[in-house]
């Protein structure tokens, strides 16, 4: 293959040491493309507030627990 010497990773334009993807490399190509697959699916799941940006449910309101013993206690009344 005509491309198979180029790097995955190649210097920016502009003159700054960053990296970008070498899209003349089918590894590059791959990253690329499942970047932007990655990014389109976060900004759906965004947009949609589904996935991890579902919002928590509400929280229920407080219940206090059944009144569930008798008065007065077994142990306080006389017995015969």
């Amino acid at each position: 293959m005509p491309y198979d010497d180029e790097p995955v990773f190649k210097r920016g334009k502009w003159g700054t040491n960053r990296y970008t993807y070498n899209p003349n490399n089918p590894i590059g190509l791959a990253l690329i493309i499942v970047s932007l697959v990655f990014v389109g699916t976060m900004m759906l799941l965004m947009a949609n507030r589904a996935g991890p940006f579902k919002p928590a449910p509400a929280p229920r309101p407080w219940n206090p627990p059944a009144y569930d013993y008798q008065w007065p206690p077994p142990s306080s009344t006389p017995t015969p």
